[in-house]
């Protein structure tokens, strides 16, 4: 068996690393759904929605009836009991029904569009959640990798340094060898050390996350494809993007709300016009005596407010709308703008991906050999000691950079069907399809 295949089991390592008691195994599915139901960002971003939802209520209640109750109690003086104080209560029921309240109705409608907003907000703290547990979930995969790899080189150079000590007794080697094996293995103990840590700290930022115990994850398997983006076209990725993005729909959102804006500000220039209705009920009191019993009076009618002059605040306001309204409609183009960017970015970064995969599989391949072929010659003589050491060093570097460009890739997929608004549940899912 050859020696870089004397690696600890990787379930050694991590019950080793593992932060809580009881930890139980989880895929990235289980881990989503556990930060769903967990992970304190998310939960903002869902109360935040569970407000928003009462701003259509309130604004609709502008637009409806208004009934007040009022009660009045005064010390009166009357010509008709000259130096009598007399107790004057009047009771009244008032009935207000909007008629035309120009604001009152485009508030409405902008309630309609900030609960879209709400929506799109939500939906982009699901897509954020997604990627977050993702990262996550591949940053724990490439630390438990790097420790794998990092303790099967140590083994590596275990017997290397044991070769080297031997033929160093025998007298076919030079102490050099052996402190030079001896120089790599301090080191690799040094390098698993620090990624026992790091890979502690990776399980705790998931622990944040999911509030899951740290422990076994479900693994990506070395031989297992990514999956190339559908569409393989950019442009039709950026057209998505335009169409769909989030960040998008929120801004074109956003300017419709400043429209609305200018409209409630124009408002201050409009009469109102609305329904009253009242009922009154008034007596008179003596001390404890009734001088006038209660009497009724009662109106319905409609009232109309003209303003005149509000000196000038009206014109500003309706100014500053304008100026933000022309601010939102900017900020969407900016909006589209880094959407396609961000499109494109995420696009080069998966196909830059597969590339490195595929050119990594290669340098694998002729790593092994290279290490194959430098440990034949030293055991004929035509090779060093460190020959042997530096092609051990490239293959095991080359294996932990595969792993991790499989990673990579799958998180610029991820990136990618976020950047253009479609990422969702079922893309976790075919993730989690890959993994063992």
């Amino acid at each position: 068996m050859r020696a870089w295949q004397h690696a600890p089991t990787l379930c050694a390592l991590l019950s080793a690393c593992a932060i809580v008691p009881g930890a139980h195994a989880l895929d990235l599915e289980q881990a989503y759904q556990a930060a769903i139901a967990n992970d304190a960002t998310f939960a903002s971003v869902r109360s935040a929605y569970t407000a928003n939802l009462e701003k259509l209520p309130q604004a609709r209640a502008t637009l409806l009836p208004a009934v007040s109750l009022t009660g009045n109690r005064a010390e009166a003086s009357t010509t008709r009991l000259p130096g009598v104080q007399y107790t004057a209560e009047t009771y009244t029921l008032q009935l207000v029904q909007p008629l035309f309240r120009w604001s009152s109705w485009q508030s409405y409608e902008q309630a309609k569009l900030q609960l879209a907003v709400g929506e799109a907000q939500l939906a982009q703290g699901r897509q954020d959640l997604i990627l977050r547990v993702a990262q996550a979930y591949f940053d724990i995969l490439a630390a438990q990798d790097n420790l794998t790899f990092i303790g099967a080189q140590k083994e590596a150079i275990r017997e290397q340094l044991e070769s080297a000590r031997r033929n160093f007794e025998i007298g076919t080697a030079t102490i050099t060898d052996t402190h030079e094996a001896q120089a790599r293995y301090d080191l690799a103990q040094a390098q698993e050390i620090q990624a026992e840590s790091d890979l502690a700290v990776r399980i705790s930022a998931l622990q944040q996350i999911t509030s899951a115990p740290g422990g076994d994850l479900a693994k990506l398997p070395p031989s297992v494809n990514v999956p190339a983006p559908q569409p393989a076209n950019v442009g039709a990725w950026s057209e998505q993007a335009e169409a769909n993005s989030l960040t998008v729909a929120q801004a074109s959102l956003t300017r419709e709300i400043a429209m609305r804006n200018i409209e409630i500000a124009k408002a201050g220039h409009y009469p109102t016009v609305d329904l009253a209705a009242n009922v009154a009920r008034t007596r008179g009191l003596v001390g404890q005596t009734i001088v006038n019993d209660f009497y009724t009076t009662r109106s319905v009618g409609v009232q109309v407010s003209v303003p005149i002059f509000s000196g000038m605040g009206t014109t500003s306001r309706v100014t500053e709308a304008v100026a933000l309204s022309e601010k939102a409609r900017n900020d969407l183009e900016a909006a589209r703008r880094a959407a396609v960017q961000n499109t494109r970015v995420a696009f080069q970064g998966v196909h830059a991906g597969l590339a490195q995969v595929r050119a990594l599989e290669a340098a694998q391949v002729s790593s092994r050999s290279a290490l194959e072929a430098n440990k034949t010659g030293y055991e004929v003589g035509v090779r060093i000691n460190i020959d042997v050491l530096n092609a051990q060093q490239q293959l095991y570097s080359t294996e932990r950079d595969l792993a991790k460009a499989r990673y990579d890739a799958l998180m610029s997929g991820l990136r990618l069907k976020a950047a253009t608004g479609i990422l969702g549940e079922d893309d976790v899912s075919q993730i989690n399809r890959l993994l063992r």
